[in-house]
């Protein structure tokens, strides 16, 4: 039951010899999802060994080029590659005309079927569903729209406790309905209440991306308690006022973001090509959240398990 993040780029608008533009890698149990595209991603994906057929689903924050100017080229190389395998792309509106203007102009016709669905920047809402987990987009607050997302597992079957099922003879439906959440009635009309019956195995991951945005309260309530909060942090606190005019976080204003909303750890990236060392917002951000972490070109996060306290 793997979930983990890999870093494709880590930069902002204008790529380093060893920061890319923003592209991650998410896989959970084996299906795997593009978080933005800059470019080159496609060249990336190589040099970390993953397989591009192997990519389902794209999440375009935003439709900035150091977020999205990667996705036709890697949609291209896909095609001639064989592909046959449908990809969906979720991405603010605009995104199906600038696609269809470049395939028109170069005459590609895809071999594969690309679903292209377009969010309102109003959506605050479940947009795609997989069996054992699912993605919300919220929201966030930039120059163009732009939205963040949080990846959650599905909700685990309760584990009976020991010995419930032989004191109560539960029948495989039974035990099934149980762990599922329901109460068990006994032959003579008892109701034995869930909880006696069943212990919380884990509580279900999540992972939520805010890349860009500036600080923003209304953000909290999308991202309040998740396990991994990957935040931009383009600048340092001297240029607080170049953040705030521009709608992004400084490594100071992402940790107070992580600390408001109860997070359990903060990713800070989309680092400036200005800054070579990454330890001074790594120290704005450690003063203020404790648990941060600055994302490097191929590092690879995974999110461990948590028992309910």
């Amino acid at each position: 039951m793997n979930f983990t993040i890999t870093i494709m780029g880590s930069g902002a608008a204008i790529p380093t010899f060893t920061r890319h533009c923003s592209a991650q890698l998410v896989n959970i149990n084996g299906v795997k999802m593009l978080l933005d595209c800059g470019e080159s991603t496609q060249n990336y994906l190589r040099q970390y060994h993953v397989k591009m057929q192997s990519i389902r689903t794209v999440f375009l924050s935003h439709l900035h080029g150091d977020h999205f100017f990667g996705l036709p080229g890697l949609i291209s190389t896909m095609h001639l590659c064989g592909r046959t395998e449908p990809l969906t792309v979720y991405a603010p509106k605009g995104i199906r005309q600038a696609l269809e203007m470049l395939f028109q102009v170069s005459g590609t016709e895809l071999r594969y079927e690309l679903n292209i669905v377009e969010l309102d920047f109003d959506d605050c809402r479940i947009i795609h569903q997989e069996r054992s987990f699912r993605v919300k987009a919220f929201p966030l607050h930039h120059s163009v729209p732009t939205f963040g997302y949080v990846f959650e597992e599905e909700q685990p079957l309760l584990n009976l406790r020991r010995g419930v099922r032989d004191r109560y003879d539960l029948t495989p439906d039974e035990c099934l309905k149980v762990k599922n959440g329901a109460d068990y009635v006994t032959p003579d009309g008892k109701v034995i209440p869930n909880a006696e019956l069943t212990n919380l195995p884990r509580l279900p991951r999540r992972y939520a991306y805010c890349c860009d945005t500036a600080y923003n309260d209304d953000l909290l309530s999308s991202i309040a308690g998740v396990d991994l909060l990957c935040a931009e942090s383009t600048f340092d606190n001297a240029f607080q006022s170049v953040a705030e005019e521009k709608c992004h976080l400084t490594a100071a204003l992402a940790a107070r973001l992580a600390a408001n909303a109860g997070v359990g750890q903060l990713l800070l990236t989309h680092f400036s090509a200005r800054y070579k060392e990454l330890e001074p917002l790594l120290q704005e951000a450690l003063q203020i959240f404790p648990n941060t972490v600055a994302a490097t070109d191929g590092m690879v996060l995974e999110i461990p398990f948590r028992t309910k306290s």
